[in-house]
């Protein structure tokens, strides 16, 4: 099938991005596994597999509307303690959030309503797991302090 070439490209570059957050998470997952943060690794582990899961299915997606992808992630700097791995990670998910809302808006201009649905899937992921949960744990620091977030991090995960 031959889809609308600025939702394909629109697609691509979410890819791009999506690849992009999955590395993120991955190099932040083993840190936090490295430091014996086990439950902070088991966490971010599972978000890189759901990042992991949003590529693939936009991937297909591109195939499906007859587009070449592009499986080059964009760059990105990992951070390099707890509270910036989170914050990194958290702004990354804002930036796919708004993506995502302006590549629905796109889908729904050209009237491509299953690709919207494609994203409106990755969208409820972004919103209602990784950016809560992410928002929570930054909150949690400044609510108990650092040092008691990390203890509390420790140990074996669920």
């Amino acid at each position: 099938m031959q889809g609308n070439p600025q939702v394909v490209d629109y697609f691509i570059d979410l890819l791009r991005g999506e690849l992009a957050a999955r590395d993120q998470y991955f190099v932040h997952s083993r840190a936090y596994e490295d430091l014996g943060m086990a439950k902070l690794y088991e966490r971010i582990d599972h978000e890189m597999q759901e990042e992991t899961q949003h590529a693939d299915a936009l991937l297909r997606r591109i195939l499906f509307l007859g587009g070449k992808p592009n499986m080059s992630p964009k760059a990105f700097t990992p951070g390099a303690d707890v509270p910036e791995m989170l914050q990194k990670d958290l702004d990354t998910e804002y930036a796919v959030r708004k993506a995502l809302r302006d590549g629905m808006a796109l889908c729904e201009s050209v009237g491509d309503y299953v690709s919207r649905d494609v994203l409106l899937a990755q969208l409820r992921d972004t919103e209602e797991d990784h950016t809560y949960w992410l928002e929570k744990q930054l909150r949690l620091i400044q609510m108990v302090g650092l040092p008691n977030y990390l203890q509390s991090q420790m140990g074996t995960a669920a």
